[in-house]
Formats: structure tokens, sequence, C-alpha cells
């Protein structure tokens, strides 16, 4: 989870479920969350701010941004893991009702790159899109094109809940840092999730088997899954390699500590080939030692059909897992999380240490024909009303502090809660880089399929990534972010 006041390792547990909204499920069951794989970085252009109201509606308590009454909105929406009903059946619904006149377009695409790169380029840009999955826009070449609305107008809008509050201050800590680039907020980062690896826990206890704790552990499980004809670990090589190295990079976090995370997304001279990331490295890749190398062609909904059909043990990703495999899922299959496993004794975070952050990027395009619905339509997403729809259709915790307070949630979110709960203060915090170099995060997956697939060693991974990253902090075209630690 990205900071604000202190690091993710300073807050209290409860402190945590009140910034997840499950202040009310402290003994109950839990929170399900969700990613963004987005990336690229810039500078922000004088374009980008937010237009004045006076081109708009009539501004009001209601009507902050001005939007026009009768302004028609088009609203793109990237239909992966977390579906689009949530948009149809939740969000336009609400905006409608706020707006009646308003005519709103719904486009559903898994293909966001491929459907709007042609009319960014050509100026005819929707109003509002959740920009994610493998064919996401690069955020930050469009923030340095001047395509990015600046989002500090809807921050420190009054909440649809309480006007008294700025929305800013409805969210979780750390939710509006999670979407800067070049120190300003361009992302609306919607859903907390929660990272880790995920097992039918149905299929453990007829096996009489535990997840493993340390890596040692590991291996041993890896032989006996591996004799009862199942992959102990898997994950999809073709599309999906950064669900491999986010294990990678919590796990160097958990040897380390936070701070090298914070260095990777700086990039600190060295980073990638520090002790900690040699000794994380190392100990995935001899994991990915019981893999078929035929994972390396297969998409991540061909992975994850495979573990609900029994085939894969244990399987990385994060807490939008089991909502999208809810069509899949046999009635038997149980959904659950654990945490990665130690890697040595002397870890600064113990083996209970999970990832949970921020992310699922929207944007408004400043460019849009109604920039002002644009940011209207996030307001209502931030809301309690618009959060608690989101979960009830997607099945995953927003980042809106109190929404999911009394709801009954699912196994595989209850046992997300049951993480955090064990987690404590030991929360792995989020990572940047995948939003700020493109080209960099590229060269990464195709580094970790290496090492995974056994093509490369832990070292010659790291100083590949290292020769990577070196050369984007040596590139004068990109424009450098800055994380604070």
């Amino acid at each position: 989870m990205a900071h604000s006041a202190g690091t993710p390792g300073d807050i209290t547990r409860r402190q945590m479920l009140r910034r997840i909204g499950m202040s009310a499920l402290i003994a109950g069951p839990g929170a399900g969350l969700l990613t963004a794989c987005a990336t690229g970085g810039g500078a922000a252009p004088a374009s980008s701010a937010a237009p004045a109201a006076s081109a708009g509606g009539a501004v009001s308590a209601k009507n902050p941004f001005g939007v026009p009454a009768n302004g028609p909105l088009e609203v793109v929406i990237f239909k992966g893991g977390l579906g689009d009903s949530y948009a149809v059946e939740v969000h336009e619904p609400l905006y409608k009702k706020a707006f009646p006149e308003a005519q709103i377009k719904h486009v559903a695409t898994q293909q966001i790159s491929q459907t709007l790169q042609p009319r960014f380029a050509g100026g005819d840009v929707p109003d509002m899109i959740a920009n994610s999955g493998t064919d996401l826009i690069d955020n930050g070449s469009l923030q340095k094109e001047g395509q990015l609305l600046e989002l500090t107008e809807l921050w420190d809008a009054p909440s649809i809940d309480d006007p008294s509050k700025k929305v800013r201050d409805t969210v979780s800590p750390g939710t509006v840092e999670s979407g800067l680039i070049d120190g300003k907020p361009y992302l609306m980062n919607y859903v907390l999730s929660t990272y880790g690896l995920w097992y039918d826990a149905t299929l453990f206890e007829e096996k009489g088997w535990t997840p493993p704790k340390t890596f040692d552990e590991f291996k041993t499980f890896a032989e006996t899954v591996k004799a009862a004809g199942i992959t102990p670990f898997a994950y999809a090589g073709k599309n999906a390699a950064y669900y491999a190295y986010w294990m990678i990079l919590i796990s160097a976090a958990k040897i380390e500590g936070n701070q090298i995370l914070v260095d990777v997304d700086n990039l600190v001279d060295g980073v990638w080939q520090r002790d900690a990331m040699k000794q994380s490295a190392a100990a995935w890749a001899e994991i990915g030692k019981h893999m078929d190398k035929s994972f390396e062609g297969l998409i991540h909904t061909e992975v994850q059909l495979r573990q609900n059909q029994g085939k894969v043990a244990l399987y990385p990703s994060g807490s939008w897992l089991e909502n999208e495999q809810k069509g899949q899922t046999p009635a038997e299959f149980t959904y659950a999380l654990t945490p990665t496993p130690s890697v040595t004794a002397a870890d600064k975070m113990p083996f209970e240490a999970i990832r949970a952050a921020a992310g699922e990027a929207y944007i408004v395009p400043s460019k849009a024909k109604n920039p002002r619905g644009g940011l209207e339509y996030l307001r209502i997403m931030l809301s309690k009303e618009g959060a608690k729809g989101f979960t009830q259709k997607s099945g995953n915790i927003t980042v809106v502090t109190g929404a999911a307070d009394g709801m009954e949630l699912t196994p595989g979110n209850a046992s997300v809660n049951a993480a955090q709960t064990a987690a404590g203060q030991n929360i792995v915090t989020f990572s940047s880089f995948e939003n700020w170099y493109k080209e960099f995060e590229t060269e990464l997956r195709k580094q970790t399929n290496a090492l995974m697939f056994g093509r490369i060693s832990a070292d010659e991974f790291c100083e590949k990534v290292q020769k990577a990253a070196d050369k984007t902090k040596a590139d004068s075209s990109i424009t450098k972010q800055k994380r604070a630690g």
C-alpha cells in the first residue's frame, strides 16, 4: 500500500482495516482486491490541467465541476477480471440519476491500447477510461503528451457522502500518491489489491497439504505435489510474466525491507544486483524448475483454468483472481491466499508479510469532449454507494473507507482478511516503475521468463535487469520520476 504519513510498516492492524473500509469486519469475512500494470513516465504539460468551469454547466454544491446537464458522456472499460457490470449497473446509472439529460455511451474491451491509440492520435477521445490489462495504454506517455487530465480538482472536491470532507480524505492513505506521475495525480487507483500465492483450500485439505512458509519447505512441497501429478507452481509466460516478477520483488522486500522497492522505483544504482534481489531471484528460479516449459506459451486465464481443474497447486496473483474465475470455478473449489514463503531465517519481514496496494487506474483524457463529466464520474465511483456497488459486482474491495462495512464477502476475500490480520504492520509496499517506465517493464517481463523457465541464472537475471534499469536512467528522452521513501 502507498504511504502518506509514514511507511506501510508503521501502521497498526486496526488502522489497516480502517484504511480498507473493513473496520466492522475485524473478526469476520475479508477484503478483495486488484492491480494495475500501467506503465510509462513524463512531465506535466500545462494543457493537462483541469478545465475552467466556465465552459461547462453551472457550478454548485452538488455539481462542483460544472458538468453540463445534457453533455454526452463516453465511458471505456477494460473488461477483464473485474468485468464491466459495475459500470453498466452501478456507476453509469448513478451518473444518469445525477444528470438525467445526459446520454451515456459504454464501450467494453480487452484491447484498450488497440482501441484507443488511434482515437488519441485523432483527437476523438472518450471522457473516462479504465486503463488496464496487458494491452493498456502507456499512462506516462499520455501524460507527457498532455493527454491526461490532472486529478487534483477531483481529490480536492467535496465528497458526495460528506461534503464537509474532501474526496482525498475519504480514501485509504496513499491512494492519491500511488497515482502520481511527475509528482502530480493523474491516475485514480480504485481497487485495493492483496498479492500472494493462491490455492484451492479444499484440495489442500483433501491431500493433507499445508502451504509452505519457507523456500526450503517450498522445494519439499513441490516434490510432493509433483509426485501427485500436479504442477506445484505456475504462471502464464505469454502475457503475465509480471505475476512472477511481483513475487520476486515481494520476496526481495521481505529479505531487505521496503526500501529496496523504493530504490527500484527511483532507479538507484545497483539495486537489482543487491544480495536481497539475487537471493530472491535464485529462490524463485528453483521453484520455476518444476514448471513445464509449455506454461511460457500460455495466457493467464489458461493457467487459472488449470488450477480450477486441480492441475496447479499454487498460483501467483492478486485478489481479483477469485472473481475473474467465477465462471470457471467448480463448486467444491475454495480460493485461499497464502503469503510468499520466507527466503532466509534473517529476512527483515516475517512470512506473514503481504503486499497490499491501491491499483487499477482510471483516467480522464484532457482533450475529452466532457472532461468535467469524467471527473464527476470518478467522484461517483469514490462515493460509498459507488464503491459498495463495485464490490458487489466485481468481488473486489475499493480504496473508499468504510464502503465494505457489514458486507458478506467470499471465501477468497475472507482468506485475504485473515492474511491481513496475520500480517499486522508487515505490509510490503507498492511499486511505481510499472506506471513510469514501459520499456524497462517490458524488458523485465522478458528476463523474468528467461529466469523462471531456466534459460538464465539468478545472477544473469539481476545483471540483465540492472542493465535495462541503467539504460532507462541514462536515456535523457525519458522523464525520470522520484518517489519518497
